[in-house]
């Protein structure tokens, strides 16, 4: 029997407990279920399922299988939703939210500081002939301004990738839901460790849970948390006939990550404040962007929205691309990838890498500069990650 949801369970037990589905033989981990189909009692059990008027069991994996059922209802408690679909990967979230729910003609407002993969997804939208308006996501007027009567939808990242500037969500949400607009939030850098999304106003979460979920670089995944509504009767179309959903293998993987998750996020998040500390008012940098440290332009608001500064630092080099990659290539322990959310820590250069397709005047505009370094902290020594970033500053 599954541990009920009707108890108000810390979410470190939820993590642990929530949604599991045992088979007849009682076992204590979680089931990997790896079958694209299942099997009818008869004739009349197959023609009920897919009419949707038998038990809530399953079809095919491309429509749901058990274990990622399990991650499915494990990370809705979790995040406060009604329900979850788990996606193939965390762009197949963000595609499969936006694009079941937009048609030619909508309005959508979004952030201009977003990951490049999901600025593609909205120029896929406009070529579709959906209007995509974009804004600077700090400034509330320009939100006030575009979001107008009919706006489908908006959509940002709560903390945009890669220079960490925090949108005030409860401000933009109410601004968008007085114009009966729906909220959609990417809320990676924020992770469900941190989010208060959905009681600050996010109608959907999405999540690349490649990142802090996994938590060790070992699989794709993603997820869209939502009403019932919108996941079952919205998304869930989409993404079953468009081929988005989960593989059963990786979604096990979601789950066990998700048993560890708050103890490994929240002590990245104490390493991560430890290595901006120590630096900040380097003479090699030019900044330390951390929304946990006070000087950072939305400091109070990621306090009040996340009460942490989360696992993400950014340092522009002095000197441009060429002392950045200089500083790459001396780190030891921190390793040049594109990923984040990891145990290990990484390191990225945004301008020729994750925001490499945008113009340079875009880049400028967003702040990703030559010098712009993203960087994860993972669960390495925080004295051993800061001694390895002084050591690649020194030259």
């Amino acid at each position: 029997m599954s541990v009920s949801s009707d108890k108000k369970l810390h979410p470190r037990t939820q993590a642990v407990h929530h949604g599991t589905r045992r088979s007849q033989y009682g076992e204590m981990a979680e089931a990997i279920f790896l079958t694209q189909g299942f099997v009818y009692d008869s004739a009349e059990q197959a023609e009920a399922r897919f009419q949707g008027t038998g038990p809530d069991e399953f079809i095919y994996a491309r429509y749901g299988n058990p274990t990622s059922r399990m991650f499915e209802d494990r990370i809705a408690a979790l995040e406060g939703t009604e329900d979850a679909f788990a996606t193939a990967s965390g762009m197949a979230a963000v595609n499969g939210a936006m694009f079941a729910m937009c048609k030619p003609g909508d309005h959508v407002v979004a952030a201009r500081a977003l990951f490049g993969s999901c600025l593609y997804v909205l120029d896929l939208l406009a070529r579709f002939g959906v209007e995509v308006s974009y804004v600077d996501g700090t400034d509330l007027d320009q939100w006030r301004t575009a979001i107008r009567p009919g706006t489908r939808a908006v959509f940002f990242e709560s903390v945009s990738n890669p220079t960490l500037e925090v949108i005030d969500l409860k401000a933009v949400a109410d601004l968008a839901h007085a114009a009966g607009a729906t909220v959609v939030v990417d809320n990676v850098f924020a992770t469900p460790v941190f989010s208060k999304a959905v009681e600050q106003g996010a109608d959907v979460v999405v999540y690349s849970a490649t990142k802090h979920i996994d938590g060790g670089g070992r699989a794709l995944a993603g997820v869209i948390c939502g009403t019932r509504h919108f996941v079952r009767e919205v998304a869930e179309p989409y993404l079953k006939h468009t081929g988005g959903a989960i593989s059963p293998f990786h979604a096990w993987i979601m789950l066990n990550g998700l048993q560890t998750m708050d103890l490994r996020v929240r002590a990245q998040a104490d390493a991560a404040a430890a290595v901006a500390a120590a630096l900040h008012g380097h003479p090699a940098l030019t900044r330390v962007i951390y929304p946990g440290l006070p000087d950072h332009p939305q400091h109070d608001l990621a306090m009040r929205q996340m009460g942490s500064g989360g696992t993400m630092i950014a340092i522009e080099v002095a000197g441009g691309k060429e002392a950045a990659f200089a500083a790459l290539d001396r780190l030891e322990i921190i390793k040049i990838s594109n990923n984040l959310g990891d145990a290990k820590s990484i390191v990225t250069h945004p301008a020729t890498t994750t925001h490499q397709r945008l113009s340079e005047a875009d880049r400028a505009h967003l702040g990703i500069t030559p010098g712009l370094l993203r960087i994860s902290i993972g669960l390495e020594d925080s004295g051993d990650l800061t001694a390895d970033l002084l050591n690649a500053l020194q030259g």
